[in-house]
């Protein structure tokens, strides 16, 4: 079904607000929320069905827990994980902004930190490479196992370039678990080869996989491997909980860190060269039925213009109805 963008986001700003965040915090998951929406990222206003991402009722005051001119260790207290995310990547800002350099992590929330990629994407529009990793429950299995022991573990890197910044958005599982919800709130399968069921065995129906493991990108030890390494850098590097260690409920970790190019290169001369580089990647020899080259966040970048432009978009039918019921 259509929707204007603008109904759109006003109907995610009501299910927020009844959900009782204030403003400020409505404004910070909003945009995330719409970011992936207008890109066709699964981290989208699927987030707010059923039972939704209510507020925690023991959230207090993001404290910081240690911190050098560098670094800091947040302590979420229960807040969204997109409101503290916020807090950690100006945090970082400031840091790299003084010191060339700025690490952030945080333990102690139970949410979806959303499409990271918002985030890289938003420090990079301010000249600087952007890091962000995300830690969440087991719902991936390692190689080799069906059990789940990661999380789906997505990474984001934002680079300065003289047009849009270049954003690679990943999870290091199959598909996202709001992919999965999402299939299932649509009623489709999911493709074959990506899930277990509890038993173990290959599933198309989200149901069942949500029920058993996600497996890794590339179904093999590299991308198994990778997974464990984003694991290691938003849980022992945060304090966080991981792989059914600690509290895994309330407690994810994640990780933010920002590096300034200038204290190595010259900063007009790098994102002059990574434009280059875009360039010649672009202009490369295509394959027969491949119409254009794109490079990493360039597709969402052209179909959420597309959407604001016609202040159009098109969302599936149960999907909207929910969102609908949640914003009531």
């Amino acid at each position: 079904m259509q929707i204007k963008v603008t109904a759109l986001t006003k109907l995610v700003k009501k299910a927020l607000k009844k959900q009782g965040y204030t403003p400020k915090e409505v404004k910070t998951i909003s945009e995330g929320l719409l970011y992936a929406q207008l890109r066709g990222n699964n981290q989208g206003v699927v987030k707010l069905i059923g039972k939704g991402i209510p507020k925690d009722e023991r959230a207090g005051e993001i404290t910081t827990t240690k911190e050098t001119k560098i670094s800091a260790l947040l302590d979420g207290n229960h807040n969204q994980g997109m409101v503290v995310m916020k807090t950690a990547m100006d945090k970082a800002v400031k840091k790299a902004k003084r010191s060339g350099f700025g690490m952030v992590g945080f333990f102690n929330t139970a949410s979806s930190t959303g499409a990271i990629g918002y985030f890289a994407n938003e420090i990079a529009k301010q000249g600087y490479l952007g890091f962000v990793f995300a830690g969440s429950p087991e719902t991936v299995n390692t190689h080799g196992s069906y059990e789940p022991i990661f999380g789906t573990n997505p990474l984001a890197i934002g680079i300065p370039s003289n047009g849009d910044p270049v954003v690679l958005d990943m999870a290091t599982s199959s598909m996202a678990w709001f992919g999965l919800k999402e299939a299932a709130t649509a009623g489709r399968l999911i493709p074959e080869g990506i899930a277990y069921d509890a038993d173990g065995n290959i599933t198309t129906d989200p149901n069942k996989a949500m029920g058993g493991a996600i497996r890794p990108f590339d179904k093999s030890y590299k991308s198994a491997g990778l997974s464990m390494m984003v694991q290691i850098l938003t849980g022992p590097l945060t304090s966080s909980s991981f792989c059914g260690i600690g509290d895994t409920k309330n407690s994810w970790g994640n990780l933010i860190y920002i590096i300034d190019p200038a204290i190595l290169v010259d900063k007009a001369e790098f994102t002059k060269q990574v434009s280059q580089m875009v360039e010649k990647v672009k202009s490369t020899k295509k394959l027969p039925g491949v119409d254009e080259i794109f490079v990493p966040g360039e597709k969402g970048n052209r179909l959420t213009k597309k959407h604001i432009e016609e202040d159009l978009i098109d969302v599936e039918d149960n999907l909207l109805k929910q969102l609908k019921e949640a914003a009531k």
